[in-house]
This record gives structure tokens, sequence and C-alpha cells, in this order.
């Protein structure tokens, strides 16, 4: 019984490591330079996904590097966003910054820190210069990209910063701006266009 237990354990943490997106290093150096790019739409059609209607608020890309990336299954957002990327550009591009921090990714929040509380930049600048991003793919191709996307790589995105709701009262809105933080900041991506330009 002690053996079929231990096998079990092992083939379990085979299946958890495979599942862990492959993470890649680039050499130093800022390989996203420029901020994201972002227009305000007005009076834009909104349309339906999935039963919820969506409404665009901004045209939005970017170019970005992917600082760490989860799959969320259980949440009420996970069936329209699937997949969060934390994303980050100018300084936080650079891969020698990124590993001076520590980043992680837990209910649909993005968190970076130091192991002394050293940081390689003011923290209000890696903060406007990364974000954590719910990805709403628009079709079941995008989504395939999203899950095959290595944390480390450089992408590049294209779509529209969106508000969603249902009939029921459920609401999620995107954040506008990339100087805000806290509940709220992060932006809801309807993603049109993806690719690795990176890896």
């Amino acid at each position: 019984m002690k053996k079929f237990v231990t096998i079990l354990l092992v083939l379990s943490l085979v299946g958890w490591w495979q599942s862990q997106p492959a993470r890649i290093d680039l050499p130093p150096g800022a390989k996203a330079p420029n901020e994201p790019r972002q227009t305000s739409l007005k009076n834009a059609d909104s349309f339906t996904l999935k039963g919820y209607q969506v409404s665009p608020l901004a045209s939005f890309d970017l170019e970005a590097k992917v600082l760490a990336k989860k799959r969320y299954r259980a949440d009420r957002g996970a069936e329209l966003a699937p997949y969060d990327l934390a994303l980050g550009w100018g300084v936080m591009s650079d891969q020698s910054v990124v590993d001076a921090l520590s980043i992680r990714q837990t209910n649909r929040w993005y968190i970076f820190r130091t192991s002394d509380q050293s940081f390689p930049h003011p923290m209000n600048l890696i903060s406007r210069s990364s974000s954590n991003m719910h990805m709403v793919p628009s079709s079941m191709f995008i989504e395939r990209k999203l899950s095959e996307i290595r944390v480390g790589s450089i992408v590049k995105l294209s779509g529209k910063l969106v508000s969603i709701s249902h009939s029921d009262g459920f609401r999620w809105q995107s954040s506008l701006t990339r100087n805000d933080q806290g509940d709220g900041a992060c932006e809801l991506f309807y993603v049109e266009s993806l690719s690795v330009t990176q890896e």
C-alpha cells in the first residue's frame, strides 16, 4: 500500500511539473521599451460573448515581457478569461530587473517582492511598467495561443479593453490607466491578435 501511495505521489508531481509553463531567460536589456498604446472608443457597439454583454472601452495594443502566467478554472471570470498574464514593458522587460524580483499571481492579482526590500528601480516605476491583465480570448485560436505562451518571452497583443456584464448583475470592468493599484487595477483585455516576437 505504501509503495502504491508513493507511486501516485510521484506521478502527481510529474504531472504538476509538466503542467507548469516553461520559463525562458532572455539576455539583459529592455526588450519591450514602449508603453502600451490606448485609444478611447466612444459609442462603440457592444456584443455578446458566452451570454455576457461586452462593451469596448478602448483599443489597446502592447509589446511586453511575460512575467507570470496563471490559468483560472473555478472563479466566475474563468469562462471568459481563463488566463491572466502579468506583463512588463520598459524597465520590466529587462531580464536583469526581473531576476531581482520575486513575482507571483494569486486570486487575479500580481505581486512583486524582493527578499531584502531593495528594489532595482523605484516601486512606482516598477508598478507603472507592469500590470496583471485578464485575457479574454476572441476565438479558440487565441485561447490556444495563450495556453502556449512561455513565461519570459516577449509577446505582442492587440484588441480592446472592455467592461463585461450579465443580466444576473455580474459586472467586470477594465482599468483604463497604468497608474492605479489594488482592486480594479487590472486590465480586462479582449484579445484579437497575439504573436510571440522573442523567446
